[in-house]
């Protein structure tokens, strides 16, 4: 898919995209930093960024905002949803289809030619809400 577009594949490129398809849980940059900083020593926090930006760029690769400080990143496998913890910030992944519809139904009600829609629950993960019992 990289060589599609035109992306260079460095060595640093393909571990950050490897950490990120096998991620569940949508890393910040400092979190693939930190996980690859001893496969790569000569890799600094800016390189994770700049190669983030890069796979935004060419859309294989979704930032997350939510409205706390560091962006989390996404592998774009398929349209998905998510559920964030309000306790640990945990994200976790939900496919529902039904909700294609809703963008149907917008763009029959009001006219507009929809380009995408964004939907986030919500709640306590089980780990919070376990810590909380105890």
């Amino acid at each position: 898919m990289l060589k599609e577009t035109g992306v260079r594949i460095t060595p640093q490129r393909h571990a950050i995209l490897e950490y990120l398809i096998n991620s569940m849980t949508h890393p910040t940059a400092d979190d693939i930093y930190k996980a690859l900083e001893d496969k790569f020593p000569n890799m600094s926090v800016a390189t994770v960024y700049n190669n983030l930006r890069v796979f935004k760029e060419v859309g294989i690769v979704k930032e997350l905002t939510y409205g706390d400080a560091s962006s989390r990143f996404d592998y774009i496998t398929t349209e998905h949803y998510h559920v964030i913890c309000e306790k640990c910030g945990k994200i976790v992944d939900f496919h529902y289809p039904g909700l294609d519809e809703v963008e149907a139904l917008a763009a029959h009600i009001t006219g507009f030619e929809i380009s995408h829609h964004r939907m986030e629950i919500y709640g306590t993960c089980p780990d919070c809400t376990t810590k909380k019992a105890h």
